[in-house]
Parts: C-alpha cells; sequence; structure tokens
C-alpha cells in the first residue's frame, strides 16, 4: 500500500486527485498506476485501470489471475468492473468512498452473484494516511 500512496502522491504532482495503485503477483510489483484522467483528456485513466493496462501488457494476458491490486480508495464502478473482468484475486484498499465506492460503500459488487468472478476484498489499510492525503488535497484546492 505504501508504494500506492506514492503513487498518489505523484498524481498529486501532476494535479490529478490523489489516488495510486499496484498490481502484485508472487510478491513482486507488476505495475503501477496512478490517476490521470485530467492530463491524458481521458476518463477512463484511473490509477486501477492503468495498473491493470500495464499489467496485462506485462504479463501478456488479459486474465490477470493470482494477483493482488492495491488502491489508496475504493474503486468505482467502473473500476470494479475492469477488476472483476480481469479476475484479480484480491483487492486490498485504504479508505472507503462513500460517493463512488463499489466494494461495500455506494455499491458493492463483492457480493453480486450474477457476476461469474468473486474478489476478495480487504479494506481499511493504511486508512488514515489514504483519508488525509484526499482531503489535503481537496482542501488545498479549495483554497
Amino acid at each position: 500500500m505504501k508504494a500506492a500512496l506514492k503513487a498518489a502522491k505523484k498524481a498529486w504532482e501532476n494535479g490529478e486527485i490523489p489516488v495510486g495503485a499496484v498490481l502484485v503477483k508472487n510478491d513482486e510489483i507488476i505495475s503501477t498506476g496512478q490517476n490521470s484522467p485530467i492530463t491524458s483528456n481521458d476518463p477512463t485513466a484511473h490509477a486501477e485501470i492503468i495498473a491493470l493496462r500495464e499489467g496485462g501488457e506485462k504479463l501478456k494476458n488479459y486474465r490477470l489471475i493470482d494477483t493482488t491490486l492495491y488502491v489508496t480508495i475504493e474503486p468505482c464502478t467502473m473500476c470494479m468492473g475492469a477488476i472483476i473482468h480481469a479476475r484479480i484475486k484480491k483487492l486490498v484498499f485504504g479508505t472507503f468512498d462513500p460517493r463512488t465506492g463499489a466494494a461495500g460503500s455506494l455499491f458493492d459488487f463483492t457480493i453480486e452473484n450474477k457476476f461469474n468472478h468473486k474478489v476478495e476484498v480487504k479494506s481499511g489499510i493504511l486508512e488514515s494516511e489514504c483519508r488525509e492525503l484526499l482531503q489535503d488535497f481537496f482542501k488545498q484546492k479549495r483554497k
């Protein structure tokens, strides 16, 4: 999660909402993503999507079997859909997102029986650091 926080801080430096994601397989970082929809003019350029895309390229497979995705904030519906389609084994995130979260807050795709893949979820990892980073970003933006 510390690597995901580092990526989130890079996003902030680029003027993006500070969200970072890291894809891991066999205790090795496969890929890292940071939010970049503003700088890339791409509404799908969320940290999770970028980490999944790079992970797929590196592993030469769109199925990211036996991987863990670490994210600083609970993924949105788009990102949870991609996580499920990629067959991510485990999702670990820092803080909940009551406005757009799809892993337990606003929605909970992890308990939906209609999907053909179940993602194991662990939340609250470095929660205060992840939450404070986002809060500090938005406090600064409002000034």
